[in-house]
């Protein structure tokens, strides 16, 4: 099971990405690649495209709803790590939710976390119906 981000990447094509200038890699090491961005305004920057009608982040490379990937995850703005998808970390996020019923898809939901659960058995309800290959035998390692 694949997170589920990385099947949507609607956020991505609904709201501005606006931060500070100092988040830019001319300033900042590792910090946001500044030529995938535009000036805002005296003090923010903003991801080309999200100033824009229709709205789709420069940096996104995705099928809105299929595969979805940020091309800088590891120097993507903060703005962008501030947004949590819906009931991730036990809640819910109207942006999230927003974002992806404009693209016609359903909100997350808790069960769409479930595959991050551990294997949820127990000695009643075994996941394999009892035909798991047994044990080997306790034998020493050889040297």
């Amino acid at each position: 099971m694949l997170h589920p981000c990385l099947t949507c990447g609607a956020c991505c094509t609904q709201y501005r990405v606006a931060f500070h200038w100092m988040e830019s890699d001319e300033v900042t090491d590792g910090g946001v690649p500044h030529q995938l961005t535009e000036r805002l305004d005296a003090h923010r920057l903003c991801m080309r495209g999200t100033y824009s009608d229709p709205i789709r982040c420069v940096a996104l490379d995705s099928e809105i709803g299929v595969y979805s990937r940020c091309s800088i995850h590891p120097n993507r703005p903060s703005v962008c790590r501030e947004v949590d998808a819906s009931w991730e970390y036990g809640k819910a996020s109207s942006q999230c939710d927003r974002a992806r019923i404009a693209h016609g898809m359903a909100p997350l939901t808790l069960a769409d976390w479930r595959w991050r659960d551990g294997a949820d058995n127990d000695d009643d309800h075994p996941d394999d119906s009892g035909n798991s290959p047994s044990s080997p035998p306790n034998t020493p390692v050889a040297a």
